[in-house]
Protein backbone atom coordinates (compact mmCIF):
# COMPACT_ATOMS: atom_id res chain seq x y z
CA UNK A 1 0.00 0.00 0.00
CA UNK A 2 2.88 2.34 0.77
CA UNK A 3 4.33 1.79 -2.72
CA UNK A 4 1.01 2.74 -4.32
CA UNK A 5 0.87 5.99 -2.34
CA UNK A 6 4.46 6.77 -3.31
CA UNK A 7 3.71 6.15 -6.98
CA UNK A 8 0.57 8.28 -6.78
CA UNK A 9 2.43 11.17 -5.17
CA UNK A 10 5.26 10.89 -7.70
CA UNK A 11 2.85 10.81 -10.64
CA UNK A 12 0.94 13.80 -9.26
CA UNK A 13 4.10 15.85 -8.75
CA UNK A 14 5.35 14.91 -12.22
CA UNK A 15 2.05 15.80 -13.88
CA UNK A 16 1.85 19.09 -11.98
CA UNK A 17 5.42 20.01 -12.90
CA UNK A 18 4.84 19.15 -16.53
CA UNK A 19 1.62 21.15 -16.59
CA UNK A 20 3.34 24.17 -15.07
CA UNK A 21 6.28 23.83 -17.48
CA UNK A 22 4.04 23.64 -20.54
CA UNK A 23 1.76 26.46 -19.44
CA UNK A 24 3.64 29.10 -21.45
CA UNK A 25 3.98 29.06 -25.22
CA UNK A 26 7.69 29.91 -24.99
CA UNK A 27 8.40 26.80 -22.90
CA UNK A 28 6.36 24.63 -25.27
CA UNK A 29 8.33 25.96 -28.25
CA UNK A 30 11.61 25.38 -26.44
CA UNK A 31 10.62 21.80 -25.59
CA UNK A 32 9.48 21.17 -29.17
CA UNK A 33 12.79 22.47 -30.57
CA UNK A 34 14.72 20.30 -28.13
CA UNK A 35 12.70 17.23 -29.18
CA UNK A 36 13.27 17.96 -32.87
CA UNK A 37 17.03 18.33 -32.27
CA UNK A 38 17.19 14.99 -30.49
CA UNK A 39 15.18 13.27 -33.22
CA UNK A 40 17.46 14.74 -35.90
CA UNK A 41 20.54 13.43 -34.10
CA UNK A 42 18.99 9.97 -33.77
CA UNK A 43 18.03 9.84 -37.45
CA UNK A 44 21.47 11.10 -38.48
CA UNK A 45 23.18 8.45 -36.36
CA UNK A 46 21.07 5.71 -37.92
CA UNK A 47 22.05 6.84 -41.42
CA UNK A 48 25.76 7.00 -40.52
CA UNK A 49 25.69 3.52 -38.99
CA UNK A 50 24.50 1.89 -42.20
CA UNK A 51 27.04 -0.37 -43.89
CA UNK A 52 28.68 0.40 -47.19
CA UNK A 53 26.16 0.37 -50.02
CA UNK A 54 27.88 -2.30 -52.11
CA UNK A 55 29.46 -4.21 -49.24
CA UNK A 56 27.83 -7.55 -50.01
CA UNK A 57 27.38 -7.03 -53.75
CA UNK A 58 30.70 -6.15 -55.40
CA UNK A 59 30.58 -5.23 -59.07
CA UNK A 60 32.19 -8.02 -61.14
CA UNK A 61 33.61 -5.48 -63.59
CA UNK A 62 35.39 -3.43 -60.91
CA UNK A 63 38.91 -4.87 -61.17
CA UNK A 64 40.42 -2.86 -58.30
CA UNK A 65 37.67 -3.82 -55.88
CA UNK A 66 37.81 -7.50 -56.82
CA UNK A 67 41.59 -7.66 -56.48
CA UNK A 68 41.35 -6.03 -53.06
CA UNK A 69 38.77 -8.63 -52.00
CA UNK A 70 40.91 -11.49 -53.26
CA UNK A 71 43.99 -10.11 -51.47
CA UNK A 72 42.00 -9.92 -48.25
CA UNK A 73 40.78 -13.47 -48.70
CA UNK A 74 44.30 -14.73 -49.33
CA UNK A 75 45.62 -12.90 -46.27
CA UNK A 76 43.16 -14.63 -43.97
CA UNK A 77 43.87 -18.03 -45.54
CA UNK A 78 47.61 -17.47 -45.20
CA UNK A 79 47.19 -16.43 -41.54
CA UNK A 80 45.09 -19.53 -40.82
CA UNK A 81 47.64 -21.84 -42.50
CA UNK A 82 50.53 -20.32 -40.54
CA UNK A 83 48.70 -20.81 -37.25
CA UNK A 84 47.83 -24.43 -38.08
CA UNK A 85 51.38 -25.31 -39.17
CA UNK A 86 52.96 -23.85 -36.02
Amino acid sequence: MKVNKTLLVGATVTAGSLGWLLSSKENRNHLHNMKEGIMTKIKKRKVEDLPVEKGGNPDPENIEDNSMVSEGAMTSVQYYNEKKQN
